[in-house]
């Protein structure tokens, strides 16, 4: 398979090399089919490198078996893996844990993708393709160690057949087959093909976690040297015989449309191919390059019919929110007795207005896709989250039955959750669509990009705490007033007018987004205000303003109560003992017992979401010019088992990096219906000086599957928030900080 095709192959193809017609089943097949060997891969053939690159099927060269691994007989192992691959390191924990039960030797472990197309023909046998909500690990793990399991069954019985011995005398241990009682050994490679022929076994079984040597251990990743190299291939990167390139401009207000375009001038210039309408609120420039189509499209006359959200305002927005933080129609999401009359009945009431305001993806590559349609069929090559949607959305708009697509995944430049979404991938599919038979490549320019993204939601929280005479509570209120990300991008699970992703975080106590807090009586509930400005899954999703709400309230009442703030954390989260364990830890790393350095205040905050338990104790300094500086977070995640702890660190410390920079820096604002951001001019992110020294501690309770990639980027703003109070006396209760002078 080129590396065109397939960006995680490792054996130095070339890019521009590309398959000509590479169909939705030669695609899959050629990286491993050099030569013949087992496949636990697929039920049809694999055919030869020379054949693809050709376009043509040829003569099959070994049998297949199921569906996640390939064995050829230099014992090279490729490990074919579902998820999407955006530097969270993905692929490389998902192969960690199919050699852990495949027993292979590490060091010949090469991955690649198989295709959404391939799974929807073999009834899902890959399961679910979708990488968000940090179940990259945690969603598939059951089916590839099921699958490393299955096939080392099958290899090892195959030697036992060939040796006339018990299986039950066999072991594997890195790709070498063993007959204990007279020591003859072989490897995978050599009884692959005998393998491929036997039936999988029905009964598989897990290793024991006490005799794991992959899973756990700080493994390098398997897709460094190509990232460091320039060797990765992304979806900017592609090229295909006869490739055009189209640059796109949608409505800038959301929810208009194209009135006219003049595009006589344009059509004059050198490389411009063609001039297209988009649907009803999109204009693109085909071109010979992509920078000739971007200056045309700059260049062209548009005229645009704004409709009714053309005076939408940030402000307008807020105003609606306000509104609906004392509005009738909300819907609760958790609740415990009956907080508002408890509330009402205390010696001491304390109340709080937060706000979080909309934020873009800002993926360091911007949204592209190359597609290729004729009337029989589309090929789509895209950097997605979301291979099984991607398909979906390519078989609608280009108006041709799931069978006769295919949708090609690439390693994604950043996700962050905006490439989950398909609005793009439809976009290329309908600029294709008007130049049949030639593959075009459809990139965003940044300011594109900025002005059409699924933005993080806007939302205003009231909290309300009500203390007996003693400063203890008696009740707390939330009142969630704001956008609903699931109306947007999934309607249809909204019951009764609840999005449940709304209460992240907030949950009654069980294995997903529980609060880690017992309050005599509680009530979280949600106003849906929607504005005209999609919503979208933006990392760490609702858990991030929810910890802010939660935390720095609690923070509030600490201080209001004379109570320091651990203590009164640790008071309420006695029934809560994995919430309580990672504060505990961050506690203890940090030396909360003792002094802070000169100068330097700390910050409490702890939350759950993604199936994992994390916390954070930030040290932040701020000069009497009002400079913040924030010197180290610790931060401990109890995500059960630890797949690979080097990546987990890199997952905190880049969480960090994303939500320290929304939190210090970034907001989108409207104004005139618009999105007012273009660039990192005024979206800036946060800068390596600025970035604090980071500590994870990793608790690793096991028994369950966590997320690691999202929870923690929720307690970084918060602790940093609580901390920032507790150097100024100053409590911020809206994002960004730029918008606040901590001068005192």
């Amino acid at each position: 398979m080129s590396t065109t095709s397939n960006p995680s192959k490792r054996d130095g193809s070339n890019a521009d090399a590309a398959v000509a017609k590479p169909s939705r089943r030669t695609f899959l097949k050629g990286s491993a089919a050099t030569t013949a060997g087992l496949v636990v891969g697929f039920h049809v053939p694999f055919f030869n490198k020379q054949a693809m690159a050709q376009g043509i099927a040829a003569a099959p060269i070994s049998p297949e078996v199921n569906a996640w691994v390939v064995v050829q007989p230099n014992d090279k192992v490729i490990i074919r893996i579902a998820r999407s691959e955006m530097g969270q390191g993905t692929l490389t924990g998902l192969a960690q844990m199919v050699a852990e039960e495949l027993e292979c030797d590490w060091e010949k472990v090469s991955t690649e993708y198989p295709t959404p197309g391939q799974n929807l023909a073999r009834q899902r046998v890959w399961g679910d393709f979708s990488t968000g909500g940090s179940r990259g690990i945690r969603g598939s793990q059951d089916n590839v160690r099921k699958g490393g399991a299955t096939a080392r069954m099958m290899l090892v019985q195959a030697a036992a057949d060939e040796w006339k011995v018990p299986v039950a005398e066999c072991s594997a241990s890195k790709s070498v087959i063993t007959h204990g009682p007279s020591k003859r050994t072989t490897t995978y490679g050599k009884v692959a093909n005998a393998a491929a022929k036997l039936t999988p076994p029905t009964d598989v079984k897990f290793k024991d976690p006490k005799d794991w040597t992959l899973i756990g251990k700080r493994l390098a990743r398997l897709d460094t040297v190509e990232k460091t190299t320039g060797k990765q291939i992304y979806g900017m990167d592609l090229k295909l015989p006869g490739m055009l390139n189209a640059a796109v401009k949608d409505a800038p207000v959301f929810g208009s449309k194209v009135k006219s375009v003049d595009d006589t001038a344009v059509l004059k210039r050198p490389g411009v191919k063609k001039v297209l309408r988009v649907g009803d609120t999109a204009v693109a420039v085909v071109a010979d390059t992509w920078w000739r189509a971007k200056t045309a499209l700059d260049a062209l006359k548009i005229e645009w019919e704004d409709g009714p959200n053309a005076k939408a305002s940030s402000a307008s927005f807020a105003e609606v929110l306000k509104a609906g933080l004392d509005a009738k129609d909300a819907v609760v999401g958790h609740s415990v007795g009956d907080a508002r009359a408890a509330i009402a009945a205390s010696a001491r009431k304390i109340e709080a207005v937060y706000s979080y305001p909309h934020q873009n993806h800002v993926c360091m590559e911007t949204m592209n896709a190359t597609v290729k349609w004729t009337p029989d069929k589309c090929e789509v090559w895209v950097p997605t989250q979301n291979g099984e949607a991607a398909l979906a959305a390519t078989a609608e708009a280009a108006g041709l039955p799931p069978a006769k697509c295919e949708v090609y995944k690439i390693h994604l430049g950043g996700g962050f959750g905006r490439r989950g979404a398909t609005d793009f991938i439809r976009q290329a599919v309908a600029i294709a669509k008007q130049m049949p038979g030639t593959p075009v490549k459809m990139i965003w320019s940044r300011e594109e990009d900025m002005a059409q993204g699924r933005f993080h939601p806007v939302t205003q929280c009231k909290m309300v705490a009500g203390l007996d005479d003693k400063g203890e509570i008696t009740g707390l209120s939330m009142r969630i007033s704001g956008q609903s990300i699931l109306a947007y991008v999934a309607p249809q699970n909204i019951r009764d007018g609840r999005d449940p992703v709304m209460f992240q975080g907030l949950n009654a106590p069980g294995p997903e987004a529980s609060i880690g807090y017992t309050f005599p009586t509680f009530l979280v509930d949600h106003a849906m205000r929607n504005p005209h400005v999609p919503a979208g899954f933006w990392r760490g999703v609702n858990l991030n303003q929810n910890a802010i709400y939660l935390e720095s309230f609690l923070d509030e009442i600490a201080h209001a109560t004379n109570q320091d703030p651990l203590a009164l954390r640790r008071k309420l989260m006695s029934k809560h003992p994995k919430h309580l364990a990672v504060l505990n830890a961050v506690a203890e790393k940090v030396g909360y017992d003792k002094p802070a350095p000169a100068g330097v205040f700390r910050g409490l905050a702890q939350t759950m979401g993604f199936g994992s338990y994390v916390a954070a104790c930030a040290e932040v300094s701020v000069s009497k010019e009002g400079v913040l500086k924030i010197h180290r977070i610790v931060a401990a995640t109890d995500c059960g088992n630890a797949v690979n702890p080097q990546q987990i660190e890199a997952q905190v410390e880049g969480s960090f990096v994303y939500g320290l920079g929304a939190a210090l820096y970034q907001e989108c604002t409207v104004k005139d219906g618009r999105i007012e951001q273009t660039n990192f001019a005024d979206y800036p992110s946060l800068k390596l000086a600025e970035m604090p020294k980071v500590e994870t501690v990793i608790l690793a309770s096991g028994g369950f599957w966590g997320g690691v990639g999202e929870p923690t980027i929720a307690v970084a703003a918060p602790a940093v928030l609580n901390a920032i109070f507790a150097a100024t006396g100053k409590r911020i209760r809206d994002l960004p900080l730029k918008n606040h002078s901590l001068k005192t």
